[in-house]
Protein backbone atom coordinates (compact mmCIF):
# COMPACT_ATOMS: atom_id res chain seq x y z
CA UNK A 1 0.00 0.00 0.00
CA UNK A 2 1.02 3.49 -0.43
CA UNK A 3 1.49 5.99 1.96
CA UNK A 4 1.28 7.18 0.14
CA UNK A 5 -1.30 9.25 0.47
CA UNK A 6 -5.89 9.37 -4.43
CA UNK A 7 -7.24 12.33 -2.39
CA UNK A 8 -5.77 14.60 0.23
CA UNK A 9 -7.40 12.45 2.87
CA UNK A 10 -5.59 9.27 1.97
CA UNK A 11 -2.10 8.22 3.11
CA UNK A 12 -0.89 8.43 -0.44
CA UNK A 13 -2.14 10.19 -3.53
CA UNK A 14 -0.89 10.04 -7.08
CA UNK A 15 1.64 12.74 -7.88
CA UNK A 16 0.87 15.17 -10.64
CA UNK A 17 2.65 14.28 -13.87
CA UNK A 18 5.74 16.38 -13.17
CA UNK A 19 7.17 16.24 -16.64
CA UNK A 20 4.60 14.78 -19.01
CA UNK A 21 3.64 17.08 -21.85
CA UNK A 22 0.05 17.26 -23.01
CA UNK A 23 1.12 15.96 -26.38
CA UNK A 24 2.59 12.73 -25.03
CA UNK A 25 0.98 9.77 -26.68
CA UNK A 26 2.05 7.31 -24.02
CA UNK A 27 -0.39 4.74 -22.64
CA UNK A 28 -2.29 5.56 -19.49
CA UNK A 29 -1.19 3.50 -16.49
CA UNK A 30 -4.22 1.24 -16.66
CA UNK A 31 -4.11 0.69 -20.44
CA UNK A 32 -1.63 -2.16 -20.47
CA UNK A 33 -3.50 -3.86 -17.67
CA UNK A 34 -6.76 -3.65 -19.63
CA UNK A 35 -5.03 -4.95 -22.75
CA UNK A 36 -3.45 -7.86 -20.92
CA UNK A 37 -6.74 -9.04 -19.52
CA UNK A 38 -8.30 -9.59 -22.93
CA UNK A 39 -7.32 -12.21 -25.47
CA UNK A 40 -5.68 -11.09 -28.70
CA UNK A 41 -8.36 -10.24 -31.25
CA UNK A 42 -8.34 -9.85 -35.01
CA UNK A 43 -7.29 -6.42 -36.24
CA UNK A 44 -10.66 -5.73 -37.86
CA UNK A 45 -12.33 -5.97 -34.47
CA UNK A 46 -10.08 -3.21 -33.18
CA UNK A 47 -11.63 -0.61 -35.45
CA UNK A 48 -14.33 1.52 -33.75
CA UNK A 49 -17.78 1.64 -35.36
CA UNK A 50 -18.34 4.19 -38.10
CA UNK A 51 -19.18 7.61 -36.74
CA UNK A 52 -17.82 6.90 -33.30
CA UNK A 53 -16.58 10.04 -31.59
CA UNK A 54 -13.06 10.48 -30.37
CA UNK A 55 -12.87 9.62 -26.72
CA UNK A 56 -11.11 12.18 -24.52
CA UNK A 57 -7.45 11.46 -24.02
CA UNK A 58 -6.48 10.28 -20.56
CA UNK A 59 -3.51 11.97 -19.02
CA UNK A 60 -0.93 9.56 -17.65
CA UNK A 61 -0.16 9.70 -13.95
CA UNK A 62 1.77 7.53 -11.57
CA UNK A 63 -0.38 5.57 -9.19
CA UNK A 64 0.00 4.54 -5.57
CA UNK A 65 -1.49 1.10 -5.39
CA UNK A 66 -3.14 0.53 -2.03
CA UNK A 67 -4.37 -2.92 -1.18
CA UNK A 68 -6.74 -4.06 1.60
CA UNK A 69 -7.11 -4.09 4.53
CA UNK A 70 -8.54 -0.60 4.73
CA UNK A 71 -11.56 1.32 5.96
CA UNK A 72 -13.30 3.80 3.63
CA UNK A 73 -15.71 6.57 4.59
CA UNK A 74 -17.11 9.39 2.49
CA UNK A 75 -14.11 11.56 3.34
CA UNK A 76 -11.29 9.31 4.47
CA UNK A 77 -9.38 6.17 3.69
CA UNK A 78 -7.75 4.66 6.78
CA UNK A 79 -5.34 1.77 6.44
CA UNK A 80 -5.73 -0.92 9.07
CA UNK A 81 -2.35 -2.31 8.05
CA UNK A 82 0.08 0.49 8.83
CA UNK A 83 3.60 1.43 7.89
CA UNK A 84 6.08 0.15 10.49
CA UNK A 85 9.05 2.28 11.63
CA UNK A 86 11.48 3.18 8.87
CA UNK A 87 13.95 4.74 11.31
CA UNK A 88 15.89 3.62 14.40
CA UNK A 89 15.91 4.88 18.00
CA UNK A 90 18.21 7.69 16.90
CA UNK A 91 15.45 9.02 14.66
CA UNK A 92 17.43 8.48 11.47
CA UNK A 93 16.39 6.28 8.58
CA UNK A 94 18.07 2.92 8.93
CA UNK A 95 16.44 1.17 5.99
CA UNK A 96 15.54 2.34 2.52
CA UNK A 97 12.45 1.33 0.62
CA UNK A 98 12.95 -1.72 -1.60
CA UNK A 99 12.90 -0.54 -5.22
CA UNK A 100 11.84 -2.83 -8.06
CA UNK A 101 12.36 -1.81 -11.68
CA UNK A 102 10.06 -3.21 -14.36
CA UNK A 103 11.24 -2.80 -17.95
CA UNK A 104 9.99 -4.04 -21.28
CA UNK A 105 8.53 -2.93 -24.57
CA UNK A 106 5.42 -0.83 -25.04
CA UNK A 107 2.25 -2.82 -24.23
CA UNK A 108 4.29 -5.73 -22.89
CA UNK A 109 2.16 -5.93 -19.74
CA UNK A 110 4.49 -4.20 -17.26
CA UNK A 111 1.67 -2.53 -15.33
CA UNK A 112 -0.28 -5.77 -15.05
CA UNK A 113 2.78 -7.62 -13.75
CA UNK A 114 3.37 -4.79 -11.27
CA UNK A 115 -0.17 -5.04 -9.95
CA UNK A 116 0.07 -8.82 -9.66
CA UNK A 117 3.25 -8.41 -7.62
CA UNK A 118 1.57 -5.88 -5.35
CA UNK A 119 -1.43 -8.14 -4.82
CA UNK A 120 0.74 -11.16 -4.09
CA UNK A 121 3.05 -9.23 -1.74
CA UNK A 122 0.10 -8.26 0.47
CA UNK A 123 2.19 -5.70 2.37
CA UNK A 124 1.12 -2.15 3.18
CA UNK A 125 2.47 1.01 1.64
CA UNK A 126 3.58 0.05 -1.87
CA UNK A 127 4.12 2.82 -4.42
CA UNK A 128 3.61 2.12 -8.13
CA UNK A 129 5.47 4.78 -10.10
CA UNK A 130 5.03 5.04 -13.87
CA UNK A 131 7.78 6.30 -16.12
CA UNK A 132 5.06 7.85 -18.28
CA UNK A 133 4.82 10.62 -15.69
CA UNK A 134 8.32 11.83 -16.51
CA UNK A 135 8.18 12.93 -20.11
CA UNK A 136 9.82 16.25 -20.79
CA UNK A 137 7.42 19.11 -21.42
CA UNK A 138 6.88 19.48 -25.16
CA UNK A 139 7.51 22.70 -27.01
CA UNK A 140 4.84 24.00 -29.36
CA UNK A 141 6.74 22.58 -32.33
CA UNK A 142 7.03 19.18 -30.66
CA UNK A 143 3.30 19.18 -29.89
CA UNK A 144 2.57 19.81 -33.56
CA UNK A 145 4.86 16.93 -34.48
CA UNK A 146 3.13 14.67 -31.97
CA UNK A 147 -0.28 15.51 -33.43
CA UNK A 148 1.01 14.23 -36.80
CA UNK A 149 2.60 11.10 -35.25
CA UNK A 150 6.03 12.52 -36.02
CA UNK A 151 7.40 12.89 -32.49
CA UNK A 152 9.39 10.04 -30.95
CA UNK A 153 8.11 9.30 -27.46
CA UNK A 154 10.11 6.07 -27.38
CA UNK A 155 13.55 7.70 -27.39
CA UNK A 156 15.57 8.14 -24.14
CA UNK A 157 15.79 11.89 -24.81
CA UNK A 158 12.01 12.15 -24.38
CA UNK A 159 12.33 11.40 -20.64
CA UNK A 160 13.56 13.60 -17.79
CA UNK A 161 15.95 11.14 -16.15
CA UNK A 162 17.22 13.72 -13.67
CA UNK A 163 13.71 14.10 -12.30
CA UNK A 164 13.20 10.32 -12.25
CA UNK A 165 16.41 9.80 -10.26
CA UNK A 166 15.67 12.57 -7.76
CA UNK A 167 12.12 11.27 -7.24
CA UNK A 168 13.29 7.69 -6.62
CA UNK A 169 16.04 8.89 -4.30
CA UNK A 170 13.54 10.83 -2.19
CA UNK A 171 11.12 7.92 -2.03
CA UNK A 172 13.85 5.46 -1.04
CA UNK A 173 14.96 7.88 1.68
CA UNK A 174 11.43 8.16 3.04
CA UNK A 175 10.95 11.75 1.88
CA UNK A 176 7.73 13.15 0.44
CA UNK A 177 7.61 14.00 -3.27
CA UNK A 178 5.58 16.98 -4.47
CA UNK A 179 3.90 16.90 -1.03
CA UNK A 180 1.58 14.13 -2.23
CA UNK A 181 3.58 10.94 -2.71
CA UNK A 182 4.95 9.61 0.55
CA UNK A 183 5.56 6.55 2.61
CA UNK A 184 6.82 3.51 0.73
CA UNK A 185 8.08 0.17 1.99
CA UNK A 186 8.27 -1.05 -1.61
CA UNK A 187 8.59 1.06 -4.76
CA UNK A 188 7.71 -0.45 -8.14
CA UNK A 189 8.99 1.68 -11.00
CA UNK A 190 7.83 0.64 -14.46
CA UNK A 191 8.58 2.00 -17.89
CA UNK A 192 10.00 1.22 -21.31
CA UNK A 193 13.33 2.89 -20.44
CA UNK A 194 13.50 1.70 -16.84
CA UNK A 195 17.05 0.36 -17.34
CA UNK A 196 18.35 2.99 -19.76
CA UNK A 197 20.16 5.21 -17.24
CA UNK A 198 23.18 4.14 -15.18
CA UNK A 199 22.32 6.25 -12.12
CA UNK A 200 18.75 4.98 -12.19
CA UNK A 201 19.95 1.38 -12.34
CA UNK A 202 21.96 1.87 -9.15
CA UNK A 203 18.78 2.83 -7.28
CA UNK A 204 16.96 -0.38 -8.21
CA UNK A 205 17.27 -3.32 -5.80
CA UNK A 206 15.66 -5.72 -8.26
CA UNK A 207 15.37 -5.43 -12.05
CA UNK A 208 12.67 -7.33 -13.95
CA UNK A 209 12.23 -7.41 -17.72
CA UNK A 210 8.79 -8.33 -19.07
CA UNK A 211 9.34 -10.12 -22.38
CA UNK A 212 6.25 -10.32 -24.61
CA UNK A 213 6.03 -11.31 -28.27
CA UNK A 214 6.22 -8.31 -30.60
CA UNK A 215 3.06 -9.28 -32.50
CA UNK A 216 1.05 -9.34 -29.27
CA UNK A 217 2.47 -5.97 -28.25
CA UNK A 218 1.51 -4.48 -31.63
CA UNK A 219 -2.07 -5.77 -31.42
CA UNK A 220 -2.44 -4.38 -27.90
CA UNK A 221 -1.09 -1.02 -28.99
CA UNK A 222 -3.47 -0.89 -31.95
CA UNK A 223 -6.46 -1.72 -29.78
CA UNK A 224 -5.50 0.82 -27.14
CA UNK A 225 -4.73 3.75 -29.43
CA UNK A 226 -7.75 3.19 -31.70
CA UNK A 227 -10.44 2.41 -29.11
CA UNK A 228 -9.20 4.62 -26.25
CA UNK A 229 -7.55 7.52 -28.06
CA UNK A 230 -9.59 7.74 -31.21
CA UNK A 231 -6.57 7.44 -33.53
CA UNK A 232 -6.75 5.84 -36.96
CA UNK A 233 -5.05 2.55 -37.74
CA UNK A 234 -2.73 4.07 -40.35
CA UNK A 235 -1.36 6.61 -37.84
CA UNK A 236 -0.78 3.96 -35.20
CA UNK A 237 1.09 1.68 -37.59
CA UNK A 238 3.09 4.61 -38.95
CA UNK A 239 4.23 5.58 -35.46
CA UNK A 240 4.96 1.95 -34.57
CA UNK A 241 7.16 1.33 -37.61
CA UNK A 242 8.87 4.72 -37.48
CA UNK A 243 9.54 5.02 -33.74
CA UNK A 244 8.28 2.23 -31.46
CA UNK A 245 9.83 -0.82 -33.11
CA UNK A 246 13.23 0.81 -33.87
CA UNK A 247 13.41 2.13 -30.29
CA UNK A 248 12.69 -1.33 -28.91
CA UNK A 249 15.42 -2.90 -31.04
CA UNK A 250 17.97 -0.18 -30.29
CA UNK A 251 17.31 0.89 -26.67
CA UNK A 252 14.92 -1.49 -24.87
CA UNK A 253 15.72 -5.06 -25.88
CA UNK A 254 19.47 -4.65 -25.17
CA UNK A 255 18.65 -3.78 -21.53
CA UNK A 256 17.25 -7.28 -21.03
CA UNK A 257 20.77 -8.43 -20.16
CA UNK A 258 20.78 -6.01 -17.21
CA UNK A 259 17.71 -7.61 -15.64
CA UNK A 260 17.93 -9.90 -12.64
CA UNK A 261 14.81 -11.73 -13.80
CA UNK A 262 13.22 -12.03 -17.24
CA UNK A 263 9.48 -12.79 -17.20
CA UNK A 264 8.35 -14.34 -20.50
CA UNK A 265 4.63 -14.04 -21.35
CA UNK A 266 4.11 -11.29 -18.78
CA UNK A 267 1.27 -11.83 -16.32
CA UNK A 268 0.72 -15.36 -17.61
CA UNK A 269 3.97 -16.46 -15.98
CA UNK A 270 2.71 -16.96 -12.42
CA UNK A 271 5.73 -19.08 -11.45
CA UNK A 272 8.12 -16.17 -12.10
CA UNK A 273 5.86 -13.75 -10.21
CA UNK A 274 5.74 -16.12 -7.20
CA UNK A 275 9.55 -16.29 -7.14
CA UNK A 276 9.78 -12.50 -7.29
CA UNK A 277 7.34 -12.14 -4.40
CA UNK A 278 9.26 -14.65 -2.26
CA UNK A 279 12.49 -12.74 -2.79
CA UNK A 280 10.91 -9.38 -1.91
CA UNK A 281 9.41 -10.84 1.26
CA UNK A 282 12.82 -12.13 2.36
CA UNK A 283 14.36 -8.70 1.76
CA UNK A 284 11.65 -6.96 3.77
CA UNK A 285 12.10 -9.38 6.68
CA UNK A 286 15.80 -8.52 6.83
CA UNK A 287 14.90 -4.83 7.12
CA UNK A 288 12.45 -5.12 10.00
CA UNK A 289 13.18 -2.91 13.01
CA UNK A 290 12.30 -2.99 16.70
CA UNK A 291 12.11 0.60 17.88
CA UNK A 292 10.03 0.49 21.06
CA UNK A 293 12.26 -2.09 22.73
CA UNK A 294 15.31 0.04 21.98
CA UNK A 295 13.61 3.12 23.44
CA UNK A 296 12.76 1.29 26.65
CA UNK A 297 16.44 0.63 27.39
CA UNK A 298 18.10 3.80 26.15
CA UNK A 299 19.00 7.21 27.56
CA UNK A 300 17.08 6.73 30.79
CA UNK A 301 19.80 7.74 33.26
CA UNK A 302 20.51 11.11 31.73
CA UNK A 303 19.28 14.44 33.12
CA UNK A 304 16.22 15.92 31.49
CA UNK A 305 17.16 17.79 28.30
CA UNK A 306 17.33 21.56 27.98
CA UNK A 307 14.81 21.45 25.15
CA UNK A 308 12.15 20.40 27.68
CA UNK A 309 9.92 23.11 29.14
CA UNK A 310 7.45 22.20 31.90
CA UNK A 311 4.59 24.54 32.73
CA UNK A 312 5.20 26.08 36.16
CA UNK A 313 3.53 23.94 38.82
CA UNK A 314 1.43 26.63 40.49
CA UNK A 315 -1.26 25.64 43.02
CA UNK A 316 -3.81 26.11 40.22
CA UNK A 317 -1.97 23.77 37.82
CA UNK A 318 -1.36 21.26 40.60
CA UNK A 319 -5.03 21.37 41.53
CA UNK A 320 -6.17 20.68 37.97
CA UNK A 321 -3.74 17.75 37.75
CA UNK A 322 -5.19 16.39 40.96
CA UNK A 323 -8.67 16.44 39.47
CA UNK A 324 -7.86 14.81 36.11
CA UNK A 325 -5.60 12.17 37.68
CA UNK A 326 -8.29 11.11 40.17
CA UNK A 327 -9.92 7.90 38.94
CA UNK A 328 -13.19 8.98 40.58
CA UNK A 329 -13.43 12.20 38.55
CA UNK A 330 -16.51 12.31 36.35
CA UNK A 331 -16.13 12.55 32.59
CA UNK A 332 -17.59 16.08 32.53
CA UNK A 333 -15.07 17.34 35.06
CA UNK A 334 -12.24 15.47 33.35
CA UNK A 335 -13.05 17.20 30.07
CA UNK A 336 -13.50 20.63 31.66
CA UNK A 337 -10.19 20.68 33.55
CA UNK A 338 -8.30 19.00 30.72
CA UNK A 339 -9.40 21.82 28.42
CA UNK A 340 -8.21 24.39 30.94
CA UNK A 341 -4.80 22.75 31.09
CA UNK A 342 -4.62 22.54 27.31
CA UNK A 343 -5.27 26.27 27.01
CA UNK A 344 -2.53 27.06 29.52
CA UNK A 345 -0.14 24.66 27.81
CA UNK A 346 -0.65 26.18 24.37
CA UNK A 347 -0.37 29.75 25.68
CA UNK A 348 2.92 28.72 27.31
CA UNK A 349 4.15 27.07 24.09
CA UNK A 350 3.48 30.17 22.00
CA UNK A 351 6.03 32.10 24.06
CA UNK A 352 8.77 30.00 22.42
CA UNK A 353 7.89 31.15 18.91
CA UNK A 354 10.20 33.73 17.35
CA UNK A 355 9.16 37.35 17.81
CA UNK A 356 10.65 40.56 16.52
CA UNK A 357 10.31 44.17 17.52
CA UNK A 358 7.69 46.31 15.83
CA UNK A 359 6.18 49.75 16.40
CA UNK A 360 2.46 50.53 16.15
CA UNK A 361 0.49 53.70 16.73
CA UNK A 362 -2.12 53.76 19.47
CA UNK A 363 -5.55 55.46 19.14
CA UNK A 364 -4.02 58.35 21.09
CA UNK A 365 -1.55 58.90 18.29
CA UNK A 366 1.42 57.59 20.28
CA UNK A 367 3.98 54.98 19.20
CA UNK A 368 4.13 51.69 21.04
CA UNK A 369 7.21 49.50 20.76
CA UNK A 370 5.94 45.95 20.84
CA UNK A 371 6.53 42.47 19.43
CA UNK A 372 5.09 40.56 16.47
CA UNK A 373 5.40 36.97 15.28
CA UNK A 374 8.51 36.62 13.10
CA UNK A 375 7.50 33.43 11.28
CA UNK A 376 5.34 32.82 8.23
CA UNK A 377 2.51 30.73 9.69
CA UNK A 378 1.60 28.38 12.54
CA UNK A 379 0.25 24.90 11.80
CA UNK A 380 -1.12 22.45 14.34
CA UNK A 381 -0.78 18.70 13.79
CA UNK A 382 -2.66 16.34 16.09
CA UNK A 383 -1.76 12.72 16.69
CA UNK A 384 -5.13 10.97 16.55
CA UNK A 385 -7.17 10.42 18.51
CA UNK A 386 -6.31 12.14 21.81
CA UNK A 387 -4.28 14.87 20.14
CA UNK A 388 -7.34 16.23 18.35
CA UNK A 389 -8.84 17.21 21.73
CA UNK A 390 -6.19 19.95 21.86
CA UNK A 391 -7.23 21.49 18.54
CA UNK A 392 -10.00 23.76 19.97
CA UNK A 393 -7.55 25.29 22.45
CA UNK A 394 -5.06 25.96 19.65
CA UNK A 395 -7.74 27.51 17.44
CA UNK A 396 -8.87 29.69 20.34
CA UNK A 397 -5.49 31.41 20.64
CA UNK A 398 -4.13 31.17 17.06
CA UNK A 399 -6.35 32.89 14.53
CA UNK A 400 -6.68 31.08 11.18
CA UNK A 401 -4.34 28.28 12.28
CA UNK A 402 -4.09 25.36 9.86
CA UNK A 403 -4.62 21.84 11.20
CA UNK A 404 -3.16 18.52 10.07
CA UNK A 405 -3.68 15.02 11.43
CA UNK A 406 -1.62 11.84 11.79
CA UNK A 407 -2.99 8.45 12.83
CA UNK A 408 -0.50 6.09 14.48
CA UNK A 409 -1.44 2.78 16.05
CA UNK A 410 0.44 0.10 17.88
CA UNK A 411 0.63 -3.28 16.17
CA UNK A 412 -0.68 -5.69 18.78
CA UNK A 413 1.55 -8.51 17.51
CA UNK A 414 4.87 -6.67 17.27
CA UNK A 415 4.30 -3.87 19.77
CA UNK A 416 5.66 -1.39 17.23
CA UNK A 417 3.97 1.86 16.18
CA UNK A 418 2.59 1.96 12.64
CA UNK A 419 1.58 4.88 10.47
CA UNK A 420 -1.94 4.49 9.05
CA UNK A 421 -3.07 7.88 7.87
CA UNK A 422 -1.89 11.45 7.50
CA UNK A 423 -3.23 14.69 6.14
CA UNK A 424 -0.88 17.66 6.22
CA UNK A 425 -1.49 21.17 4.87
CA UNK A 426 0.35 22.28 1.77
CA UNK A 427 3.70 24.03 2.17
CA UNK A 428 3.95 22.92 5.79
CA UNK A 429 7.74 23.10 5.49
CA UNK A 430 7.54 26.90 5.79
CA UNK A 431 5.58 26.83 9.07
CA UNK A 432 6.21 26.48 12.78
CA UNK A 433 4.43 23.22 13.63
CA UNK A 434 2.76 22.51 16.97
CA UNK A 435 2.55 18.71 17.28
CA UNK A 436 -0.09 17.68 19.81
CA UNK A 437 -0.63 14.48 21.78
CA UNK A 438 -2.16 14.35 25.23
CA UNK A 439 0.14 11.72 26.73
CA UNK A 440 3.61 10.47 25.78
CA UNK A 441 4.96 7.39 27.54
CA UNK A 442 7.74 5.66 25.56
CA UNK A 443 7.77 8.35 22.88
CA UNK A 444 7.40 5.83 20.06
CA UNK A 445 4.34 7.49 18.50
CA UNK A 446 5.72 10.99 18.99
CA UNK A 447 8.99 10.00 17.31
CA UNK A 448 7.12 8.60 14.31
CA UNK A 449 5.08 11.79 14.02
CA UNK A 450 8.21 13.96 14.18
CA UNK A 451 9.85 11.76 11.56
CA UNK A 452 6.84 12.26 9.26
CA UNK A 453 7.17 16.04 9.62
CA UNK A 454 10.89 15.91 8.89
CA UNK A 455 10.19 13.79 5.82
CA UNK A 456 7.93 16.62 4.66
CA UNK A 457 10.82 19.05 5.00
CA UNK A 458 9.71 20.75 8.23
CA UNK A 459 12.92 21.97 9.93
CA UNK A 460 13.56 20.19 13.23
CA UNK A 461 13.88 23.46 15.17
CA UNK A 462 10.44 24.53 13.96
CA UNK A 463 8.68 21.55 15.58
CA UNK A 464 7.08 21.93 19.03
CA UNK A 465 5.87 18.74 20.72
CA UNK A 466 3.05 19.50 23.20
CA UNK A 467 1.60 17.01 25.66
CA UNK A 468 -0.41 17.32 28.87
CA UNK A 469 1.61 14.55 30.51
CA UNK A 470 4.88 12.87 29.60
CA UNK A 471 7.03 10.13 31.08
CA UNK A 472 10.75 10.71 31.44
CA UNK A 473 11.33 7.84 29.03
CA UNK A 474 9.33 9.59 26.32
CA UNK A 475 11.12 12.89 26.93
CA UNK A 476 14.54 11.25 26.62
CA UNK A 477 13.55 9.27 23.52
CA UNK A 478 12.33 12.30 21.59
CA UNK A 479 15.11 14.61 22.78
CA UNK A 480 17.87 12.13 21.97
CA UNK A 481 16.55 11.41 18.49
CA UNK A 482 15.61 15.02 17.69
CA UNK A 483 17.69 17.36 19.88
CA UNK A 484 16.31 20.54 18.29
CA UNK A 485 12.62 19.73 18.79
CA UNK A 486 11.13 21.82 21.62
CA UNK A 487 9.24 19.59 24.11
CA UNK A 488 6.54 21.33 26.17
CA UNK A 489 4.31 19.72 28.79
CA UNK A 490 2.42 20.43 32.01
CA UNK A 491 4.04 17.59 33.97
CA UNK A 492 6.64 14.81 33.72
CA UNK A 493 6.18 11.52 35.58
CA UNK A 494 9.08 9.27 36.50
CA UNK A 495 8.23 5.80 35.35
CA UNK A 496 6.64 3.63 32.66
CA UNK A 497 5.60 0.11 33.62
CA UNK A 498 5.82 -3.07 31.56
CA UNK A 499 2.54 -2.23 29.82
CA UNK A 500 3.91 1.20 28.80
CA UNK A 501 1.61 2.95 31.30
CA UNK A 502 2.86 6.20 32.80
CA UNK A 503 3.27 5.91 36.58
CA UNK A 504 1.54 7.47 38.54
CA UNK A 505 -0.07 8.65 35.30
CA UNK A 506 -3.49 9.72 34.15
CA UNK A 507 -4.95 6.55 32.64
CA UNK A 508 -5.88 6.28 28.98
CA UNK A 509 -6.68 9.87 28.12
CA UNK A 510 -8.74 9.11 25.02
CA UNK A 511 -10.97 6.61 26.78
CA UNK A 512 -11.62 8.97 29.70
CA UNK A 513 -12.24 11.96 27.43
CA UNK A 514 -14.43 10.27 24.83
CA UNK A 515 -16.09 7.82 27.25
CA UNK A 516 -14.92 4.72 25.39
CA UNK A 517 -13.81 1.37 26.80
CA UNK A 518 -10.18 1.04 27.85
CA UNK A 519 -7.69 -0.76 25.64
CA UNK A 520 -7.03 -4.39 26.61
CA UNK A 521 -3.56 -3.63 27.91
CA UNK A 522 -4.57 -0.36 29.54
CA UNK A 523 -1.79 1.47 27.74
CA UNK A 524 -1.54 5.23 27.97
CA UNK A 525 -0.29 5.47 24.42
CA UNK A 526 -3.15 6.92 22.42
CA UNK A 527 -2.20 5.15 19.23
CA UNK A 528 -3.19 1.73 20.58
CA UNK A 529 -5.98 -0.16 18.82
CA UNK A 530 -7.94 2.78 17.47
CA UNK A 531 -9.38 2.50 13.99
CA UNK A 532 -12.33 4.84 13.77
Amino acid sequence: MAAPLASADTPCSPPPSPAAGDGAERPAAMSEAACEDRSVEALDRLLPPMGAGRSPRKRTTSQCKSEPPLLRTSKRTIYTAGRPPWYNEHGTQSKEAFAIGLGGGSASGKTTVARMIIEALDVPWVVLLSMDSFYKVLTRQQQEQAALNNYNFDHPDAFDFDLIVSTLQKLKQGKSVKKTLYGANVIIFEGIMAFADKTLLELLDMKIFVDTDSDIRLVRRLRRDISERGRDIAGVIKQYNKFVKPAFDQYIQPTMRLADIVVPRGSGNTVAIDLIVQHVHSQLEERELSVRAALASAHQCHPLPQTLSVLKSTPQVRGMHTIIRDKETSRDEFIFYSKRLMRLLIEHALSFLPFQGCVVQTPQGQDYAGKCYAGKQITGVSILRAGETMEPALRAVCKDVRIGTILIQTNQLTGEPELHYLRLPKDISDDHVILMDCTVSTGAAAMMAVRVLLDHDVPEDKIFLLSLLMAEMGVHSVAYAFPRVRIITTAVDKRVNDLFRIIPGIGNFGDRYFGTDAAPDGSDEEEVAWTS
